[in-house]
């Protein structure tokens, strides 16, 4: 799919398609009027179908995909339909942890052979970053997600699905978008043109 960098999403816009089809998925499982057992099911159905739309909307509309937000798409669809089909909610909780380890992985790797892979993502969302900022970026986004992907694995195996969704609203959520803000200072202090710079996240909350 071609990038068109000039109609890349921002600010609200970006923010919808990547925590959007989330959202869906959190308000039709509190709110679904169906027997609490199979609740789960039925969210997972409309996460799938949020996270298709967001998808062709941002094709459609800006001519753009974020690669992350692609590939969690694909897994989505694909972890979402072993779900609804084996009825199985282990693999729509398992998904985060696959998500975050693999981000993670493919940051470490980036950086260990001199690439911060970051910046083929968000480069025209950062302008004057140095490369000693994408590095510090894409070093601290590795963290952050390996710490998540543990963390989803001991939420997911140690509580109730209420909880973990509940989890995963008021803690995966906040957490992100703190963390996000918490890298500002390092960033100007690395170059980064704070007057041109489009709102981002690496990628989608999951």
């Amino acid at each position: 799919m071609k990038i068109n960098e000039n109609r890349e999403p921002a600010g609200t816009a970006r923010l919808l398609i990547d925590i959007g089809p989330l959202l869906v998925f959190f308000l039709v499982n509190f709110l679904a009027p169906v027997p609490g057992p199979i609740k789960i099911f039925v969210a997972t159905g409309a996460f799938m179908a949020a996270m298709v739309a967001a998808l062709v909307f941002a094709a459609v509309r800006y001519r753009y995909v974020s690669p992350l937000l692609l590939f969690s798409g694909v897994m989505v669809v694909i972890l979402g339909g072993l779900t609804i089909w084996l009825q199985n909610e282990t693999f729509i909780k398992v998904k985060p942890t696959i998500y975050y380890g693999l981000v993670a992985g493919l940051l470490a790797f980036g950086l260990a052979t001199g690439r911060p892979l970051l910046k083929l993502v968000l480069g025209s969302a950062y302008p004057g970053l140095t490369e000693t900022g994408w590095y510090k970026l894409s070093r601290n986004w590795a963290v952050f997600f390996a710490v998540m992907a543990v963390v989803n694995e001991a939420v997911w195996r140690n509580s109730t699905t209420d909880f973990w969704i509940g989890f995963k609203l008021w803690g995966v959520i906040p957490a992100t978008l703190l963390f996000a803000i918490a890298n500002v200072p390092m960033l100007l202090r690395h170059g980064l043109n704070a007057e041109e710079t489009k709102p981002a996240e690496p990628g989608p909350v999951e």
